[in-house]
């Protein structure tokens, strides 16, 4: 399949298009603004006695980005 054509799958008897999506996902202390690599490092800071860090400072921001739609009718 070249790159202009689009790719379509059958999902519960319909004609459906396939679509490229890019995701990503950012952990953040919403109190100090810090931004963790991983949740684990987040969880890490909480159980570290040298921090503030409770669990309600969790903040997950999710980013997705899809190639543009053009539908036709």
């Amino acid at each position: 399949m070249s790159n202009n054509e689009q790719e379509y799958r059958t999902i519960n008897g319909q004609k459906v298009p396939v679509m490229s999506a890019k995701g990503t996902v950012t952990i953040k202390n919403k109190r100090t603004g810090a931004v963790y690599k991983h949740k684990a490092h987040f969880d890490e800071d909480v159980a570290n006695p040298n921090t503030d860090t409770k669990d309600e400072d969790f903040r997950q921001d999710v980013s997705v980005r899809v190639a543009e739609v053009v539908l036709k009718e």
